[in-house]
């Protein structure tokens, strides 16, 4: 564990626990945190080690194939490895990874405490920013959709099929990203909005009971109610002329609540301007494409998903953690965009890769809203 917080671990991947790694980091030291944790229920990273027992033991039952007691180990079947201790040798596993958690409760008490951590280390205007996809009970990976962030390494493989948790049924879906939501709303977070990301390419799945899921979600949080946030830096084009409040160009005006408590009233065909001439305030839909990597086999966090987050959740200059780095992509956009970071990575494979694509990354040329400064 970390006693001491050097400076030179800024624009760095440091490998270690991640929870361990932010209790050595000082207060107030980072302005926003942009992440995406493991999955519950979908992989096993292979970085767990056994202690004692016969160090030649894969560790690993072989089942029958209706998973009933262990069969010959020569024969062919259902082959799970021991999550706990092995019990052909007695060996225990010490692990520090996420998503292996037993039971969906233990996964958010998990991540509760790491983001108290975070919202620690965070200055008292800062953001996070958390992506995060679902599972069903008694259902390998998140509904169907294990492709679209995550990945195959050498010493990671697909988890075994979790027990369904008490008081969920077979093929509930399990709500792991609200339930993570609402603790880090109870730990004190506020809870700003959630984020749609919309995949047009989204994996197939071999279900004729319920649609093909093509969304997961992004939560912005933040540590106080006022909070650095740029909406300026992300507008959307305008496709219409933008109605300016208080003229009396338009008749057909509408009006309802706004997020004040109060009454708003609006144009039905034009659009406000809260951003900059031409430009409209971001909306909550993100439709963003997954894409594969020739570095590996897996379909990885996308850059034009984390933008947006970079850009509206830190100034130049600030600096950007992200405490489940895994391939990089974070600290990659991050160097783009003219921001520093600060990785954490448990799996030493994966710093190794991240390293790699973030010293390759070039800065991009600097623009305005709009054109060129």
């Amino acid at each position: 564990m970390l006693k001491v917080w050097p400076i030179d671990h800024i624009n760095q991947v440091i490998c270690g626990d991640c929870l361990e790694v932010l209790r050595a980091m000082p207060d107030e030291s980072v302005n926003c945190c942009i992440t995406s944790p493991p999955y519950w229920g979908l992989r096993d990273y292979g970085t767990a080690k056994w202690v004692g027992g016969d160090e030649n033991c894969d560790h690993i039952e072989t089942l029958n194939k209706h998973g009933g007691q262990r069969a010959n180990r020569n024969q062919n079947g259902y082959k799970k490895l021991y999550m706990d201790i092995c019990k052909i040798c007695g060996a225990k596993r010490i692990d520090s990874q996420f998503g292996l958690e037993k039971t969906p409760e233990e996964y958010v008490a998990k991540l509760v405490e790491v983001f108290r951590e975070v919202r620690r280390v965070l200055r008292k205007d800062g953001t996070l920013w958390l992506n995060l996809g679902d599972s069903y009970a008694g259902s390998n990976g998140t509904g169907g959709n294990p492709g679209d962030k995550q990945w195959t390494q050498p010493g990671s493989r697909q988890k075994s099929r979790p027990n369904i948790p008490q008081n969920l049924k077979p093929k509930d879906l399990v709500g792991i990203p609200w339930r993570v939501a609402f603790a880090l709303q109870a730990d004190g977070w506020y809870l700003r909005q959630d984020i749609i990301w919309h995949k047009p390419n989204p994996m197939p799945e071999s279900v004729t009971d319920r649609c093909t899921k093509a969304h997961e979600y992004v939560f912005l949080l933040s540590k106080n109610a006022k909070y650095y946030y740029d909406g300026g830096a992300i507008g959307e084009p305008l496709s219409v002329a933008p109605h300016r409040p208080g003229n009396n160009l338009h008749s057909d005006k509408i009006s309802g609540p706004n997020d004040r408590g109060g009454h708003s009233q609006w144009e039905d065909t034009k659009e406000r301007t809260w951003c900059k001439s031409g430009y409209r305030n971001r909306r909550s839909v993100w439709t963003v494409t997954t894409k594969p990597s020739k570095e590996a086999h897996f379909a990885m966090f996308p850059p034009d998903l984390i933008e947006p987050m970079v850009l509206a959740g830190c100034p130049e200059g600030g600096i950007i953690l992200d405490p489940f780095m895994g391939a990089g992509t974070t600290g990659m956009v991050a160097k783009q965009n003219y921001r520093n970071y600060i990785g954490i990575e448990l799996n030493e494979k994966y710093i190794e890769m991240a390293q790699k694509r973030i010293d390759s990354t070039l800065v991009n040329k600097k623009l305005e809203f709009g054109g060129e400064t």
